[in-house]
This record gives structure tokens, sequence and C-alpha cells, in this order.
């Protein structure tokens, strides 16, 4: 195998991003007939094809390793195992779907700013579908058909998609890195990331982001609340006359409208009382960026309301660098209730963010609620040693943040 030319084509990838050189330098490289291109495990080490490394020019092979290193990164094969675990998918063709859904999130913004496209590099684009999207997001609409029939060949190997080959070396095999030393990898590429001057993809620096803030199991239980929410009967929903309902057949002559799915909008009344902290507002912005997410980032769906005594004027979510929180003075969220519930159009689901002490309205809203608390020690009033903040109504979906 042309070694030279292979690490030379490392050397370039490195160069046009900076902030990846340790991850592509931490790859340790395996020579292998068996794999179609290029390959990785979870370990770290890269499986190279000599025959893919002779025909292929330098260009694309920096934009190979960039590929194949971003699988590790973004720890495409442990969610894979995650995904096929929670739905009970099994065999080398879902690993397929994952596969391709994992490069279409990478493939969306990898290229540009000196570093080519690969001809037969897989993007949303050529499937049709949105781009920014997440590796789950993915799965929802990539099939093996048509569409995908010419990317069966595709193999990124268990990095990608966490299905064992049988060229793998495994956890006991040479040259493969501890768990320590991959978690330390990522960091080093996160910190990069987040001190780079240049244009870093929104891709990266929403990585990067979770990468200093990792999910925790609250994060997953707001995520489902507010999907159980919006998935509710009447959340999201209309009618249209565009598609008649199907019982118009047994009424001659009466044409009845049908009920269609639409993004659910969202108001966020977020707590900027004096009792808040600073980071627990930085939380309360990840969280936003979160629900935005879960809303199939339509973004325009999502408004924002500070509240500490008095609610702020309801701001759109253009971007939750451009948010403004401000308060510092007591809670009262009652009127940031009122200030979501008097938009137009009216939120399906109001989501509070919250430490919880503020009185809460008497009767439920005439929308689905869900409260995300900040976590707090039980501390007693000085003036009244007996007083309890009021814990969220039983009508509110109620989830403990940072636990």
């Amino acid at each position: 195998m042309d070694r030279e030319k292979l690490f030379t084509a490392r050397l370039h990838a490195a160069r046009v991003r900076p902030y990846l050189a340790t991850a592509l330098f931490a790859l340790h490289v395996v020579e292998s007939q068996r794999v179609p291109t290029m390959a990785v495990d979870s370990h770290w080490r890269c499986y190279v094809s000599p025959s893919f490394v002779a025909k292929t020019s330098l260009a694309d092979l920096a934009a190979v390793w960039v590929h194949e290193v971003s699988h590790l990164l973004r720890d495409h094969h442990g969610r894979s195992d995650r995904h096929a675990r929670r739905h009970g998918l099994t065999g080398p063709a879902e690993r397929l779907r994952m596969n391709i859904a994992a490069d279409l999130e990478i493939n969306d913004d990898a290229f540009g700013d000196g570093l080519v496209r690969p001809a037969g590099a897989l993007t949303p684009r050529r499937l049709k579908l949105p781009e920014g999207q997440l590796m789950e997001e993915y799965l929802h609409f990539v099939g093996l058909g048509k569409l995908t029939e010419p990317w069966a060949w595709l193999d990124c190997g268990s990095g990608a998609d966490g299905l064992e080959r049988e060229w793998d070396l495994g956890p006991d095999g040479a040259h493969g890195l501890a768990g320590h030393e991959r978690d330390a990898v990522r960091f080093r590429v996160a910190e990069g990331i987040r001190a780079a001057q240049g244009d870093v993809p929104q891709g990266w620096r929403r990585w990067a982001e979770e990468a200093f803030h990792p999910p925790q199991p609250w994060r997953q239980l707001l995520g489902s609340a507010l999907r159980a929410a919006v998935s509710g009967s009447g959340a999201g929903e209309d009618y249209t006359y565009g598609r008649p309902a199907r019982r118009s057949a047994g009424l001659p002559g009466v044409v009845l409208p049908s009920l269609r799915r639409r993004p659910p909008r969202v108001a966020v009344v977020i707590d900027t009382s004096g009792s808040v902290s600073d980071a627990e507002l930085g939380t309360a912005l990840l969280e936003v960026a979160a629900i935005a997410r879960v809303v199939g980032n339509r973004r325009d769906q999502v408004s924002v309301v500070a509240c500490d005594a008095a609610a702020g004027a309801a701001q759109s979510l253009c971007g939750v660098e451009g948010l403004s929180l401000i308060g510092g003075g007591g809670t009262d969220l009652r009127a940031g209730f009122d200030r979501a519930l008097r938009l137009s159009p009216r939120p399906d689901v109001v989501v509070i963010l919250t430490d919880g002490q503020t009185d809460w309205p008497a009767a439920a809203p005439p929308a689905r609620t869900v409260v995300g608390l900040f976590p707090r020690d039980a501390r007693p009033d000085e003036d009244d040693p007996d007083y309890v903040p009021p814990t969220p109504p039983a009508w509110a979906r109620t989830v403990r943040l940072g636990v």
C-alpha cells in the first residue's frame, strides 16, 4: 500500500480542518484487502484498502479521512447500538440504513473550504432530504430502495454502525485506544472547535457544545415529555379540504375536511429571577436548542419568553445566541404563562424552565405543559421556617433537570 500517499492526504486533511488534527493522527492504520474503501472500528483503527488508495486522488483521500474520523467523534457506533436496542433492529440491512443515515449527518456540511466532495459522497440533497439533521432523524426517512440502491456497497465499518466485522481486531487487538484515550481525543477536538476563529460548520459547533455539556438522562426525559405532549390528540393538528376525509364517500354530495399534521407550536418560558444562576440560564439555552430539534428544527414554531415577576416580550427563535434573557427580580411565572398563551397563533405546548420557586396558575391552561425544574436543596425561609415552595401542579408533566 502507498502509505506515503495515504499519510500525505491525512496531512492535507489536518491542514484544512485543523480542529480535527488530534483525531486524525490518533487513528492507527491497518492495511486490509477486505474493506471496499476505508473503514473504522470503535477502537480508533482505520482499515484501508490498498487498491482504493492507488486509484483515489489525494484530495479525495483527504475527504475520506475526515469522513471516517467523523463517525468516531460523533459516536455513531454507540448511537447505532442504542437505536437498534431501543427499536429491536437486527441484521446487516438495518445497520446499512444506520450507516447511510450517519453519512448523511456528516456529509451535509463536511466539504468545501479546502476539502473536496468526492464524486460518490452520499448527501441529504441526493436523497431529497433536509440538511442539518442528526443520524436518528434521518433514519425516519431512509429506507432501502431505489434511491439508496447505488450505495448498497457502503461499509464504513463497525465504527459507523456498531456491527462488528470479521476483519475487526476487537477490543484486545493491537493499537486500539482505551476508553479514557478516546474521551481525551474528543475533548481536545471539541476544545479546538470552540477556540477556532475560522468558519467551523454549524454541525461541528453543535457537537462541540454537547461534548462540553454531554446529554444527561434528564435531557432525554425532557425530550420524551415534550414529544408526548406534541403527539397527543389535537396538538399540531388542523383541518384541510386539500385532501377530503375518507368519510366523505359515505355522504354523497358532502365534502368533509381531513385532519393533517403540522409542526407543533411551542412556547418556552424561562425563569430569569434572581434565584436562577447564570449557569442554569446557560443550560436553559441548551434546552431551547434541543426543543427546536424535537419539533423538527422548525425554529419559526418556537417562541421564548423571559420571566421573573413580569414577563418580557416573546422572542422568535432565530438562534439561541441572539436570545435576550433579562430579569433578576422576584418570581411569578403566572405572568409568563399569560404572555405565552396570548401568542398568536396560540402554542400547542408550553415548556417552563424554572427552579420552582413560584406560584402556579390555579387552573390548567388550554395547552399541554411541560415543566423542567432546576435542582434545589430544601432550604427554610428565614422569615417563615414553615414555608415550602409550591410544587408544579398535577396537570403539568414535570422533569427534574440535572439529576
